[in-house]
Protein backbone atom coordinates (compact mmCIF):
# COMPACT_ATOMS: atom_id res chain seq x y z
CA UNK A 1 0.00 0.00 0.00
CA UNK A 2 2.38 2.67 -1.62
CA UNK A 3 1.03 6.43 -2.39
CA UNK A 4 2.22 7.68 -5.63
CA UNK A 5 1.20 10.71 -7.80
CA UNK A 6 2.54 9.14 -10.97
CA UNK A 7 0.03 8.14 -13.27
CA UNK A 8 -2.35 10.68 -12.11
CA UNK A 9 -1.79 13.55 -14.59
CA UNK A 10 -4.29 14.06 -17.59
CA UNK A 11 -6.28 11.19 -16.31
CA UNK A 12 -10.15 10.53 -17.05
CA UNK A 13 -11.85 8.96 -14.47
CA UNK A 14 -15.49 7.95 -13.97
CA UNK A 15 -15.60 8.52 -10.34
CA UNK A 16 -13.73 11.17 -8.06
CA UNK A 17 -14.33 10.88 -4.92
CA UNK A 18 -13.44 13.72 -2.39
CA UNK A 19 -13.22 12.50 1.46
CA UNK A 20 -11.00 9.36 2.61
CA UNK A 21 -13.30 8.45 6.04
CA UNK A 22 -15.28 4.98 6.18
CA UNK A 23 -17.91 6.38 3.31
CA UNK A 24 -15.13 7.49 1.38
CA UNK A 25 -13.29 4.45 1.39
CA UNK A 26 -16.45 1.84 0.99
CA UNK A 27 -17.37 4.03 -1.78
CA UNK A 28 -13.86 3.66 -3.23
CA UNK A 29 -13.77 0.24 -2.99
CA UNK A 30 -17.17 -0.55 -4.21
CA UNK A 31 -16.74 1.55 -7.17
CA UNK A 32 -13.87 -0.60 -8.02
CA UNK A 33 -14.53 -3.90 -7.42
CA UNK A 34 -17.66 -2.93 -10.05
CA UNK A 35 -15.13 -2.04 -12.85
CA UNK A 36 -14.92 1.48 -12.56
CA UNK A 37 -11.76 4.00 -12.78
CA UNK A 38 -11.71 5.45 -9.43
CA UNK A 39 -9.90 8.51 -7.99
CA UNK A 40 -9.93 8.96 -3.81
CA UNK A 41 -8.52 12.16 -2.35
CA UNK A 42 -8.46 13.62 1.58
CA UNK A 43 -7.29 16.59 1.96
CA UNK A 44 -5.56 15.63 5.43
CA UNK A 45 -4.92 11.44 5.83
CA UNK A 46 -7.22 8.60 5.80
CA UNK A 47 -9.87 8.29 8.98
CA UNK A 48 -8.82 11.80 9.88
CA UNK A 49 -12.07 12.99 10.62
CA UNK A 50 -14.74 11.37 12.70
CA UNK A 51 -13.93 8.11 11.22
CA UNK A 52 -11.14 7.40 13.38
CA UNK A 53 -13.15 9.32 15.96
CA UNK A 54 -16.13 6.88 17.29
CA UNK A 55 -17.41 4.44 19.64
CA UNK A 56 -15.47 1.41 17.74
CA UNK A 57 -19.03 0.06 17.40
CA UNK A 58 -20.33 -2.25 14.83
CA UNK A 59 -23.63 -1.88 16.39
CA UNK A 60 -27.75 -1.73 15.71
CA UNK A 61 -28.08 1.32 18.32
CA UNK A 62 -30.35 -0.05 20.53
CA UNK A 63 -31.04 3.27 22.00
CA UNK A 64 -32.99 4.23 18.48
CA UNK A 65 -35.84 1.69 19.64
CA UNK A 66 -37.18 4.20 21.85
CA UNK A 67 -37.71 6.49 18.62
CA UNK A 68 -39.28 3.95 16.62
CA UNK A 69 -36.51 4.08 14.16
CA UNK A 70 -36.99 0.36 13.60
CA UNK A 71 -36.13 0.59 9.65
CA UNK A 72 -32.37 1.78 10.62
CA UNK A 73 -31.91 -0.26 13.63
CA UNK A 74 -32.48 -3.42 11.35
CA UNK A 75 -30.15 -2.03 8.45
CA UNK A 76 -27.21 -1.88 10.90
CA UNK A 77 -28.03 -5.22 12.53
CA UNK A 78 -28.07 -7.09 8.92
CA UNK A 79 -24.90 -4.94 8.56
CA UNK A 80 -23.31 -5.96 12.00
CA UNK A 81 -23.57 -10.03 11.18
CA UNK A 82 -22.54 -9.25 7.35
CA UNK A 83 -19.67 -7.62 9.00
CA UNK A 84 -18.87 -10.36 11.35
CA UNK A 85 -18.55 -13.09 9.00
CA UNK A 86 -16.79 -10.89 6.16
CA UNK A 87 -14.44 -9.47 8.46
CA UNK A 88 -13.72 -11.90 11.72
CA UNK A 89 -10.30 -9.78 12.06
CA UNK A 90 -12.00 -6.83 11.62
CA UNK A 91 -14.96 -6.82 13.85
CA UNK A 92 -15.58 -9.06 16.58
CA UNK A 93 -18.07 -9.91 19.21
CA UNK A 94 -18.60 -7.73 22.55
CA UNK A 95 -21.16 -8.35 24.43
CA UNK A 96 -22.60 -5.33 26.71
CA UNK A 97 -24.53 -5.36 30.22
CA UNK A 98 -27.44 -2.64 30.99
CA UNK A 99 -28.04 -2.27 34.79
CA UNK A 100 -31.36 -1.69 36.25
CA UNK A 101 -31.95 0.08 39.38
CA UNK A 102 -34.56 1.20 41.17
CA UNK A 103 -34.52 4.63 39.58
CA UNK A 104 -34.21 3.83 35.75
CA UNK A 105 -35.30 5.25 33.76
CA UNK A 106 -36.23 2.87 31.49
CA UNK A 107 -37.28 -0.28 33.66
CA UNK A 108 -36.76 -4.32 33.45
CA UNK A 109 -40.04 -5.19 31.61
CA UNK A 110 -39.49 -1.89 29.03
CA UNK A 111 -35.95 -3.17 28.66
CA UNK A 112 -36.96 -6.82 27.67
CA UNK A 113 -39.51 -6.21 25.38
CA UNK A 114 -36.80 -3.52 23.58
CA UNK A 115 -34.07 -6.26 23.62
CA UNK A 116 -36.55 -8.87 22.28
CA UNK A 117 -37.47 -6.58 19.12
CA UNK A 118 -33.63 -5.98 18.95
CA UNK A 119 -33.05 -9.74 18.96
CA UNK A 120 -35.63 -10.40 16.52
CA UNK A 121 -34.68 -7.57 14.29
CA UNK A 122 -30.93 -9.60 13.94
CA UNK A 123 -32.52 -12.58 14.13
CA UNK A 124 -31.20 -13.87 17.58
CA UNK A 125 -34.21 -14.17 19.04
CA UNK A 126 -33.70 -18.23 19.63
CA UNK A 127 -30.09 -18.37 18.95
CA UNK A 128 -26.99 -18.33 22.07
CA UNK A 129 -26.91 -14.54 20.98
CA UNK A 130 -29.99 -13.60 22.13
CA UNK A 131 -30.74 -10.92 25.31
CA UNK A 132 -29.87 -12.43 28.81
CA UNK A 133 -31.56 -11.59 32.18
CA UNK A 134 -29.72 -11.66 35.33
CA UNK A 135 -30.41 -11.25 38.85
CA UNK A 136 -28.93 -8.62 41.27
CA UNK A 137 -26.02 -10.80 42.45
CA UNK A 138 -25.30 -12.50 39.41
CA UNK A 139 -25.11 -9.34 37.17
CA UNK A 140 -22.79 -7.82 39.55
CA UNK A 141 -20.46 -10.67 39.77
CA UNK A 142 -20.51 -10.82 35.37
CA UNK A 143 -19.79 -6.79 36.14
CA UNK A 144 -17.54 -5.98 39.63
CA UNK A 145 -16.86 -2.68 38.19
CA UNK A 146 -20.29 -1.54 38.75
CA UNK A 147 -21.57 0.43 41.48
CA UNK A 148 -24.71 -1.92 43.13
CA UNK A 149 -26.38 1.00 44.64
CA UNK A 150 -29.86 -0.31 44.08
CA UNK A 151 -29.35 -2.50 41.73
CA UNK A 152 -32.37 -4.82 40.68
CA UNK A 153 -31.44 -6.52 37.25
CA UNK A 154 -29.45 -6.92 34.62
CA UNK A 155 -29.57 -7.56 30.81
CA UNK A 156 -26.65 -8.76 28.42
CA UNK A 157 -26.88 -8.89 24.66
CA UNK A 158 -24.62 -8.95 21.57
CA UNK A 159 -23.24 -6.20 19.61
CA UNK A 160 -19.87 -5.76 18.17
CA UNK A 161 -16.67 -3.82 18.03
CA UNK A 162 -13.65 -2.99 15.94
CA UNK A 163 -10.74 0.02 14.88
CA UNK A 164 -12.61 2.51 12.81
CA UNK A 165 -9.12 3.58 11.54
CA UNK A 166 -7.57 0.35 10.89
CA UNK A 167 -10.85 -0.29 9.29
CA UNK A 168 -11.01 2.62 6.55
CA UNK A 169 -7.35 1.80 5.91
CA UNK A 170 -7.93 -1.59 5.17
CA UNK A 171 -11.08 -0.93 2.57
CA UNK A 172 -8.35 1.89 0.84
CA UNK A 173 -6.05 -1.04 0.68
CA UNK A 174 -8.79 -3.02 -0.83
CA UNK A 175 -9.74 -0.47 -3.38
CA UNK A 176 -6.19 0.47 -4.60
CA UNK A 177 -5.77 -3.05 -4.87
CA UNK A 178 -8.88 -3.07 -7.38
CA UNK A 179 -7.49 -0.48 -9.43
CA UNK A 180 -8.52 2.61 -7.83
CA UNK A 181 -5.77 5.44 -6.96
CA UNK A 182 -5.66 6.88 -3.79
CA UNK A 183 -4.02 9.51 -2.60
CA UNK A 184 -3.97 11.34 1.15
CA UNK A 185 -2.90 14.84 1.69
CA UNK A 186 -4.15 15.77 -1.68
CA UNK A 187 -7.01 18.50 -1.82
CA UNK A 188 -9.48 19.43 -4.29
CA UNK A 189 -9.79 22.80 -4.74
CA UNK A 190 -11.95 23.40 -8.02
CA UNK A 191 -14.81 21.78 -9.99
CA UNK A 192 -15.20 23.15 -13.33
CA UNK A 193 -18.14 22.61 -15.11
CA UNK A 194 -19.79 23.13 -18.53
CA UNK A 195 -23.10 22.61 -19.55
CA UNK A 196 -24.11 21.10 -16.26
CA UNK A 197 -21.89 18.56 -16.42
CA UNK A 198 -18.47 17.76 -14.55
CA UNK A 199 -15.38 19.15 -16.45
CA UNK A 200 -12.45 19.51 -14.94
CA UNK A 201 -11.31 18.85 -11.07
CA UNK A 202 -8.31 20.93 -9.96
CA UNK A 203 -5.92 18.96 -7.38
CA UNK A 204 -3.53 20.22 -5.47
CA UNK A 205 -0.72 17.78 -3.68
CA UNK A 206 -0.11 18.98 -0.09
CA UNK A 207 2.98 16.31 0.19
CA UNK A 208 5.11 17.51 -2.98
CA UNK A 209 3.37 20.74 -3.43
CA UNK A 210 1.77 19.35 -6.95
CA UNK A 211 -1.10 20.47 -8.95
CA UNK A 212 -2.81 18.43 -11.35
CA UNK A 213 -5.69 18.82 -13.37
CA UNK A 214 -7.62 15.44 -14.21
CA UNK A 215 -11.35 14.62 -15.83
CA UNK A 216 -14.14 12.43 -13.56
CA UNK A 217 -17.62 11.99 -15.31
CA UNK A 218 -19.16 11.53 -11.43
CA UNK A 219 -18.07 13.35 -8.32
CA UNK A 220 -19.24 11.98 -5.25
CA UNK A 221 -18.53 14.17 -2.22
CA UNK A 222 -17.90 11.96 1.40
CA UNK A 223 -15.97 14.58 3.08
CA UNK A 224 -17.94 14.75 6.49
CA UNK A 225 -17.96 17.89 8.63
CA UNK A 226 -16.00 19.46 6.19
CA UNK A 227 -18.94 19.18 3.65
CA UNK A 228 -20.82 21.93 5.16
CA UNK A 229 -18.42 24.06 3.21
CA UNK A 230 -19.58 22.73 0.12
CA UNK A 231 -23.51 23.20 0.52
CA UNK A 232 -23.19 26.52 2.50
CA UNK A 233 -26.25 27.59 0.94
CA UNK A 234 -28.31 24.30 1.35
CA UNK A 235 -29.81 23.07 4.88
CA UNK A 236 -28.60 19.50 4.17
CA UNK A 237 -26.96 19.06 7.43
CA UNK A 238 -26.07 19.63 10.95
CA UNK A 239 -23.30 18.72 13.36
CA UNK A 240 -22.87 16.82 16.60
CA UNK A 241 -19.72 16.81 18.53
CA UNK A 242 -18.70 13.80 20.43
CA UNK A 243 -15.89 13.52 23.04
CA UNK A 244 -14.43 10.00 24.18
CA UNK A 245 -12.15 9.69 27.30
CA UNK A 246 -9.84 6.62 27.53
CA UNK A 247 -9.21 5.43 31.28
CA UNK A 248 -7.60 2.76 32.65
CA UNK A 249 -8.27 -0.96 32.78
CA UNK A 250 -11.16 -2.18 34.45
CA UNK A 251 -11.57 -5.85 35.37
CA UNK A 252 -14.55 -5.67 33.45
CA UNK A 253 -13.92 -8.41 29.74
CA UNK A 254 -17.50 -6.85 28.61
CA UNK A 255 -18.79 -3.41 28.02
CA UNK A 256 -21.70 -1.63 29.40
CA UNK A 257 -24.11 0.46 28.33
CA UNK A 258 -25.00 3.47 31.27
CA UNK A 259 -27.53 5.66 31.36
CA UNK A 260 -26.19 9.50 32.52
CA UNK A 261 -28.00 10.37 35.97
CA UNK A 262 -27.48 14.59 35.26
CA UNK A 263 -29.40 14.46 31.78
CA UNK A 264 -30.50 10.62 30.64
CA UNK A 265 -28.61 10.80 28.14
CA UNK A 266 -26.30 6.81 26.86
CA UNK A 267 -22.83 6.23 27.31
CA UNK A 268 -20.78 3.32 26.86
CA UNK A 269 -18.17 2.02 28.76
CA UNK A 270 -15.87 -0.43 27.13
CA UNK A 271 -12.75 -2.76 26.72
CA UNK A 272 -10.21 -1.47 23.58
CA UNK A 273 -6.36 -2.20 23.44
CA UNK A 274 -5.88 -2.91 26.78
CA UNK A 275 -7.79 0.30 28.53
CA UNK A 276 -11.78 1.72 28.85
CA UNK A 277 -13.13 3.44 26.38
CA UNK A 278 -15.90 6.14 28.09
CA UNK A 279 -17.82 8.04 25.72
CA UNK A 280 -19.97 9.59 23.73
CA UNK A 281 -21.30 13.06 24.53
CA UNK A 282 -23.69 14.35 22.02
CA UNK A 283 -23.98 18.40 21.58
CA UNK A 284 -24.83 21.13 18.94
CA UNK A 285 -21.59 22.14 17.55
CA UNK A 286 -21.59 25.22 15.09
CA UNK A 287 -17.77 26.26 15.67
CA UNK A 288 -14.84 26.35 13.17
CA UNK A 289 -14.68 22.62 12.07
CA UNK A 290 -10.97 23.12 11.90
CA UNK A 291 -10.70 23.77 15.59
CA UNK A 292 -12.70 21.09 17.37
CA UNK A 293 -11.18 20.85 21.21
CA UNK A 294 -11.90 18.58 24.09
CA UNK A 295 -13.50 21.26 26.62
CA UNK A 296 -13.30 20.86 30.20
CA UNK A 297 -16.99 20.52 30.64
CA UNK A 298 -16.81 17.34 28.53
CA UNK A 299 -14.34 15.82 30.80
CA UNK A 300 -16.21 16.53 33.79
CA UNK A 301 -19.75 15.35 32.11
CA UNK A 302 -17.86 12.03 31.63
CA UNK A 303 -16.01 11.83 34.70
CA UNK A 304 -18.53 12.61 37.13
CA UNK A 305 -20.98 9.95 34.82
CA UNK A 306 -18.71 7.21 34.78
CA UNK A 307 -18.08 7.85 38.49
CA UNK A 308 -21.18 7.52 39.61
CA UNK A 309 -21.78 4.46 37.62
CA UNK A 310 -18.85 2.69 38.07
CA UNK A 311 -16.89 1.42 41.81
CA UNK A 312 -14.09 4.15 40.26
CA UNK A 313 -13.02 7.24 41.34
CA UNK A 314 -11.23 8.42 38.22
CA UNK A 315 -9.75 12.21 38.09
CA UNK A 316 -8.49 13.82 35.04
CA UNK A 317 -5.09 12.67 36.47
CA UNK A 318 -6.29 9.05 34.95
CA UNK A 319 -7.02 10.01 31.36
CA UNK A 320 -4.70 8.64 29.22
CA UNK A 321 -5.89 9.74 26.14
CA UNK A 322 -9.06 12.17 24.55
CA UNK A 323 -10.41 12.33 21.71
CA UNK A 324 -13.39 14.33 19.53
CA UNK A 325 -15.24 14.05 17.01
CA UNK A 326 -17.90 15.80 14.97
CA UNK A 327 -20.89 13.64 13.58
CA UNK A 328 -22.77 14.68 10.12
CA UNK A 329 -26.66 14.15 10.70
CA UNK A 330 -29.33 15.36 8.81
CA UNK A 331 -30.60 18.58 9.14
CA UNK A 332 -33.46 18.78 11.71
CA UNK A 333 -34.70 21.92 13.57
CA UNK A 334 -34.68 19.43 17.03
CA UNK A 335 -32.50 21.05 19.23
CA UNK A 336 -31.36 18.08 20.70
CA UNK A 337 -28.71 16.19 18.83
CA UNK A 338 -29.82 12.96 20.74
CA UNK A 339 -33.10 13.29 18.83
CA UNK A 340 -32.04 13.91 15.28
CA UNK A 341 -32.35 10.03 12.95
CA UNK A 342 -28.82 8.89 12.38
CA UNK A 343 -29.60 7.09 9.27
CA UNK A 344 -28.10 8.34 5.86
CA UNK A 345 -29.25 10.00 2.85
CA UNK A 346 -27.75 11.07 -0.89
CA UNK A 347 -28.28 14.44 -2.10
CA UNK A 348 -27.49 15.57 -5.73
CA UNK A 349 -26.67 19.66 -6.59
CA UNK A 350 -26.15 19.50 -10.92
CA UNK A 351 -25.54 16.56 -12.95
CA UNK A 352 -22.64 14.04 -11.67
CA UNK A 353 -22.41 16.10 -8.41
CA UNK A 354 -23.70 13.60 -5.24
CA UNK A 355 -23.54 14.51 -1.60
CA UNK A 356 -23.23 11.87 1.45
CA UNK A 357 -24.99 13.07 4.17
CA UNK A 358 -25.20 11.20 7.75
CA UNK A 359 -25.07 7.61 8.21
CA UNK A 360 -23.09 5.30 11.04
CA UNK A 361 -19.55 3.51 10.54
CA UNK A 362 -22.31 0.35 10.78
CA UNK A 363 -24.32 0.97 8.54
CA UNK A 364 -21.54 2.42 5.53
CA UNK A 365 -21.06 -0.20 3.29
CA UNK A 366 -24.87 -0.58 2.41
CA UNK A 367 -25.20 3.31 2.06
CA UNK A 368 -21.77 3.47 -0.06
CA UNK A 369 -23.24 0.42 -2.02
CA UNK A 370 -26.39 2.83 -3.24
CA UNK A 371 -24.00 5.87 -3.40
CA UNK A 372 -22.26 3.57 -6.28
CA UNK A 373 -25.63 2.01 -7.74
CA UNK A 374 -26.25 5.61 -8.48
CA UNK A 375 -22.98 6.42 -10.11
CA UNK A 376 -23.50 3.79 -12.10
CA UNK A 377 -27.08 4.64 -12.87
CA UNK A 378 -25.64 8.10 -14.04
CA UNK A 379 -22.72 6.78 -15.97
CA UNK A 380 -24.75 4.52 -17.66
CA UNK A 381 -22.28 1.43 -16.29
CA UNK A 382 -24.84 -0.71 -14.60
CA UNK A 383 -23.11 -3.70 -12.33
CA UNK A 384 -23.95 -4.94 -9.30
CA UNK A 385 -22.38 -4.51 -6.10
CA UNK A 386 -19.28 -6.96 -5.00
CA UNK A 387 -19.16 -6.19 -1.24
CA UNK A 388 -22.13 -7.61 0.15
CA UNK A 389 -20.38 -10.89 -0.33
CA UNK A 390 -16.84 -10.43 -0.90
CA UNK A 391 -14.53 -11.12 2.27
CA UNK A 392 -12.48 -8.20 3.30
CA UNK A 393 -8.95 -7.61 1.46
CA UNK A 394 -7.00 -8.79 4.72
CA UNK A 395 -9.38 -11.27 5.68
CA UNK A 396 -7.32 -15.10 5.91
CA UNK A 397 -8.33 -16.96 3.09
CA UNK A 398 -8.02 -20.17 5.74
CA UNK A 399 -10.81 -20.90 8.58
CA UNK A 400 -10.27 -17.83 11.09
CA UNK A 401 -11.00 -20.00 13.82
CA UNK A 402 -7.98 -22.21 13.11
CA UNK A 403 -5.88 -19.71 11.36
CA UNK A 404 -6.34 -17.60 14.65
CA UNK A 405 -5.02 -20.46 16.70
CA UNK A 406 -2.03 -20.96 14.25
CA UNK A 407 -0.72 -17.45 14.44
CA UNK A 408 -1.41 -17.06 18.23
CA UNK A 409 1.50 -20.47 18.13
CA UNK A 410 3.71 -18.87 16.40
CA UNK A 411 3.41 -15.81 17.90
CA UNK A 412 4.29 -17.19 21.20
CA UNK A 413 7.10 -18.52 19.79
CA UNK A 414 8.36 -15.57 19.00
CA UNK A 415 7.87 -14.03 22.30
CA UNK A 416 5.11 -11.86 21.59
CA UNK A 417 2.72 -11.66 24.52
CA UNK A 418 -1.11 -13.02 24.28
CA UNK A 419 -3.11 -9.66 24.78
CA UNK A 420 -0.34 -7.99 21.64
CA UNK A 421 -1.06 -11.02 19.71
CA UNK A 422 -4.74 -10.87 19.62
CA UNK A 423 -4.36 -6.94 18.30
CA UNK A 424 -1.77 -7.87 16.15
CA UNK A 425 -3.98 -10.32 13.92
CA UNK A 426 -7.34 -7.95 14.52
CA UNK A 427 -5.33 -5.05 13.13
CA UNK A 428 -3.38 -6.72 10.44
CA UNK A 429 -5.24 -10.24 9.29
CA UNK A 430 -3.56 -12.09 6.19
CA UNK A 431 -0.75 -9.82 6.87
CA UNK A 432 0.39 -11.00 10.00
CA UNK A 433 3.21 -12.68 9.14
CA UNK A 434 5.01 -9.85 7.80
CA UNK A 435 5.07 -8.65 10.96
CA UNK A 436 6.51 -12.15 12.39
CA UNK A 437 9.30 -11.47 9.36
CA UNK A 438 10.31 -8.18 10.68
CA UNK A 439 10.77 -9.86 14.26
CA UNK A 440 12.62 -12.91 13.13
CA UNK A 441 15.45 -10.71 11.61
CA UNK A 442 15.58 -8.90 14.88
CA UNK A 443 14.28 -10.15 17.84
CA UNK A 444 13.77 -6.99 19.64
CA UNK A 445 10.66 -5.89 17.45
CA UNK A 446 8.90 -8.31 19.40
CA UNK A 447 8.49 -6.30 22.71
CA UNK A 448 5.97 -3.98 23.52
CA UNK A 449 6.17 -0.23 22.82
CA UNK A 450 5.25 0.52 26.13
CA UNK A 451 4.56 -1.70 29.20
CA UNK A 452 0.26 -1.10 29.50
CA UNK A 453 -0.32 -1.13 25.71
CA UNK A 454 -0.78 -4.22 23.66
CA UNK A 455 1.04 -2.87 21.04
CA UNK A 456 4.77 -4.65 19.76
CA UNK A 457 7.57 -2.29 17.98
CA UNK A 458 7.22 -4.77 14.47
CA UNK A 459 3.98 -3.54 14.21
CA UNK A 460 4.93 0.20 14.15
CA UNK A 461 7.85 -0.95 11.93
CA UNK A 462 5.95 -2.94 9.49
CA UNK A 463 2.93 0.33 9.62
CA UNK A 464 5.47 2.61 8.50
CA UNK A 465 6.99 0.86 5.47
CA UNK A 466 3.73 -0.42 4.22
CA UNK A 467 0.71 2.01 5.38
CA UNK A 468 1.27 5.33 3.33
CA UNK A 469 2.21 7.32 6.18
CA UNK A 470 3.16 10.87 5.56
CA UNK A 471 3.44 12.07 9.43
CA UNK A 472 4.30 11.12 12.77
CA UNK A 473 0.18 11.56 13.40
CA UNK A 474 -0.78 9.58 10.68
CA UNK A 475 1.82 6.77 12.72
CA UNK A 476 0.55 7.12 16.00
CA UNK A 477 -2.85 8.14 16.01
CA UNK A 478 -4.17 6.89 12.82
CA UNK A 479 -2.12 3.59 12.28
CA UNK A 480 -1.68 3.07 15.60
CA UNK A 481 -3.87 4.58 18.27
CA UNK A 482 -0.72 5.05 20.41
CA UNK A 483 -0.81 8.42 21.50
CA UNK A 484 -4.31 8.48 22.93
CA UNK A 485 -4.07 5.22 24.81
CA UNK A 486 -1.69 5.91 26.97
CA UNK A 487 -0.05 9.70 29.18
CA UNK A 488 3.01 9.75 26.66
CA UNK A 489 5.71 12.48 26.85
CA UNK A 490 7.46 14.36 24.58
CA UNK A 491 10.47 13.13 24.82
CA UNK A 492 8.49 9.85 23.65
CA UNK A 493 7.14 11.53 21.10
CA UNK A 494 10.54 12.65 20.21
CA UNK A 495 11.70 9.05 19.89
CA UNK A 496 8.99 8.21 18.02
CA UNK A 497 9.45 10.46 15.62
CA UNK A 498 13.12 9.70 14.76
CA UNK A 499 12.18 6.15 14.33
CA UNK A 500 9.56 7.74 12.09
CA UNK A 501 12.83 10.06 10.18
CA UNK A 502 14.67 7.41 9.28
CA UNK A 503 12.09 5.53 6.98
CA UNK A 504 10.55 9.02 5.35
CA UNK A 505 14.12 10.30 5.69
CA UNK A 506 13.40 13.65 7.85
CA UNK A 507 15.63 16.33 8.44
CA UNK A 508 16.08 17.64 12.08
CA UNK A 509 14.32 20.75 11.79
CA UNK A 510 11.03 18.29 10.13
CA UNK A 511 11.06 16.26 13.09
CA UNK A 512 11.07 18.98 15.28
CA UNK A 513 7.75 20.60 13.21
CA UNK A 514 5.90 16.83 13.46
CA UNK A 515 6.85 16.54 17.03
CA UNK A 516 5.35 20.07 18.24
CA UNK A 517 2.48 19.79 15.92
CA UNK A 518 1.36 16.32 17.64
CA UNK A 519 2.64 17.73 21.07
CA UNK A 520 0.27 20.64 20.89
CA UNK A 521 -2.76 18.58 19.72
CA UNK A 522 -2.25 15.58 21.51
CA UNK A 523 -0.35 15.64 25.03
CA UNK A 524 -2.69 16.12 27.55
CA UNK A 525 -2.12 19.60 29.37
Amino acid sequence: MQRSTATLGDRKFDLLICGGGVYGAWTAYDAALRGLKVLLLDQGDWACGTSSASSKLIHGGLRYLETLDLWLVKKALKERQRLLLLAPHRVWPLRFGVPVTKNSRVGALRLKIGLSIYDGLAGALLTRQAHRRYAAQAFAERFPSLDQTGLNCGFTYPDAQTDDARLVLELIDGAQAAGAICLNYCRLTKIVQENGLNKEAMLHDEISGDNYSVMSSAIVMTSGQWLNISIADKKWSRLSKGVHLVLPKIPDNEALLLTAKSDGRVFFVMPWYGRTLVGTTDTNFNGDINQVTVERRDVDYLLSEVNLALTTNWTKQDIQGQFVGLRVLQYSPSHSPSGVSRDWVLKSSGKGLFFSIGGKITSSREDAAQIVDAVCRYLGKPAGCKTAISPFPWSPEQNYEQWSLEMSQKAASLGIDSESALWLLRRHGKHAPEVFRLIEQDQQLSKRLTADVPLIAADLMYCLEHEMVCHLEDLIRRRTPLIILYQMTKKQLQYYAEFTAKALKWDQDRIEREVDFCAEKWLLQ
